[in-house]
Parts: structure tokens; sequence; C-alpha cells
């Protein structure tokens, strides 16, 4: 045998010896990332940034390790942008579309946007993903105003999640949704409910960030008090377990969207991208999150869901 064979051996059999302790290591451990929006408490003050070491996490109740904690800038900051709108929203909502139109005429060129129609419990894609803002724009039309065309904004929701038409890593995905948020196939506040819950999960698992805009939708159903309210509070939940937002005015429809764009656009230049190991025991699945920054200079919006897969292993 050459003295470079024996080398050669020496070396494979140290990486085999090591494979059993490196596995153990990450025996028990857990990985995940988030965005998380951070805004300034005085709305004329600039967060000019937010130190890692005033950031803490919990996974599941446990102490987390933050692996990183970064605040993406500009064009090397790719962002994606579903606007979600429901096709059996009421046909007013045309009003609305010069201010949908300038939205996406001014987002930022380092994000890329697609128009999707809330149809029979799948997002229906207008066009793929692109940067030129006024191709998006081209997608717009008037919904179909049909009462319960949706079937479930949540089932939408989970096929927009399953279906992202990108495979970008490196993108946040941020999502706005324009509907009342009734599940037709449940009518009432049911935190329990399953196609929400499923909506949530797979949302989290997708890494999208969710945004609701409540617009009323058409049918008896959706003028009743009760209605209303099971909706904007099922929107509610989603935006919450996703660090997202949920925009209404009372039990009515807004004057103007645009300074739901507007506050949206500001949070989108004030996201974090977090991540962090945690203790996990068994596969990857979808856990409890709580991030607090100790300051008292600024206020947090984070995600209340993490997905949380075996460290070193690729998320699914």
């Amino acid at each position: 045998m050459t003295i470079r064979s024996k080398s050669l051996g020496v070396a494979v059999a140290l990486l085999l010896a090591a494979a059993p302790f490196a596995v153990a290591q990450n025996e028990g451990q857990g990985q995940g990332e988030a965005t998380v929006t951070v805004l300034p408490n005085n709305g004329n003050v600039v967060v000019a940034g937010v130190a890692q070491d005033t950031v803490h996490v919990q996974v599941d109740g446990h102490q987390a390790s933050i692996t990183r904690w970064q605040r993406p800038q500009g064009s090397s900051a790719p962002v994606e942008l579903v606007l979600m709108i429901d096709d059996g929203a009421r046909q007013s909502l045309g009003r609305e579309l010069s201010d949908i139109r300038h939205f996406l005429e001014t987002l930022p060129p380092n994000v890329k946007v697609t128009v999707a129609y809330m149809e029979y419990g799948r997002a229906a894609l207008a066009g793929p993903l692109t940067a030129d803002h006024q191709k998006a724009v081209s997608e717009l039309h008037l919904p179909v105003g049909a009462p319960g065309m949706n079937a479930s904004p949540y089932f939408c929701l989970s096929d927009l999640a399953k279906h992202w038409p990108s495979q970008d890593a490196s993108a946040r995905r941020e999502v706005i949704m324009i509907t009342d948020g009734v599940d037709y196939y449940n009518l009432r506040y049911d935190p329990e409910d399953p196609y929400l819950l499923g909506a949530i999960r797979d949302a989290v698992r997708a890494d999208l960030v969710v945004y609701s805009i409540y617009w009323k939708n058409t049918g008896g159903l959706a003028r009743t008090w009760y209605e209303t309210n099971a909706g904007q509070n099922l929107l509610a939940e989603v935006t919450a377990a996703t660090g997202g937002y949920s925009y209404w005015i009372g039990y009515g429809n807004p004057v103007s969207l645009t300074p739901y764009f507007d506050d949206f656009s500001e949070r989108l230049k004030n996201q974090y991208e977090l991540g962090f190991l945690a203790p996990l025991h068994g596969k990857a699945q979808v856990e409890s999150l709580k991030v607090k920054i100790s300051s008292r200079d600024v206020k947090t919006t984070a995600p209340q869901k993490t997905y949380v897969s075996p460290a070193g292993a690729n998320p699914e």
C-alpha cells in the first residue's frame, strides 16, 4: 500500500468515526426562521437598527439561540408578493382599483408581484411573479361578485402556500388577502376551525407573512354582524400566526385602501430576518414562537407560529 492510499484510508476512517458525533451534536436540536417587523413606538422616530443582543426568542416555551438577525437591504433583498383578491367580493371594490393600481405601480424594484383571485377554493394566479409592475396592473379585473365564490378563503390560502409560484429560497414571501374572511364551510367564529388551522399550518410551513384587508362580500350572510365579526376574527388568527397584520374599519368597507397599503409598505421596510436553534424532539413540526425585544422605543410584530426542522436538515 502506498503512503497516499494509507492517508486516504485514515481520512475516511476519521470521517466515519466523526459521523456519529455530528449526529449526536444535532440530536434534539431544531432550526427555524421567521420574518419579524420592528416599528418605532413613536411614529415620528426612525428605527436605525435593532441589536441582536436585545432580541429574545422562545420556541414552544423553551429558550432558543439566535443564529441570524439581519435587516434586508434594497435590491439585494428580494421580496415576492401575491395580492389575493376574493372573487366573491362586492363589485363596489371596483372603486378601489385606482388605489390598487397605484400601490402596485409604486412597489420598490426588489419586489416581484402577481395578482391571484380566490376562486372555488384555489388561488387562481393571473400571471407569474414579475418585477414589471405595470404587467401586474394589467392583470387586475373586477371581482365576479357571486356569493361564496371563494368557497373558503382559507382553502385558497392553503392552495397558494402549497403552490407558491417561485423556488427562490432567499426571497421574503408576502401575501395580502382582500376578503371578508367568512368560511362558508363553518359559518361561525371557531378558532379550532380545521380549515383555518390547515391554512395557518400551510402558510407557516411555506414561510408566508400574511396580511388581510377586510372587504364585505356579497350575499345575506356577509351582511350580518355575526358573520362580519367571525370573518374578521378568523383573518386576525391567520395574520397573527404568520407575523402579518389585519386591516379593517368597523363592520363596513373602507373609503380608501391607500392607508392600508401605505402601512404595509412601511412594515415591509422594517422587517428583520430571524434564524434560530431550539429544542426539537422528533420530526419537523409547527411550534409556537415568541419574540421579544428589550427596548421601549420599538413595537414588534412577530409570527406566533414557526416551522422547526431537525438541525442540519434541509427545510421542507
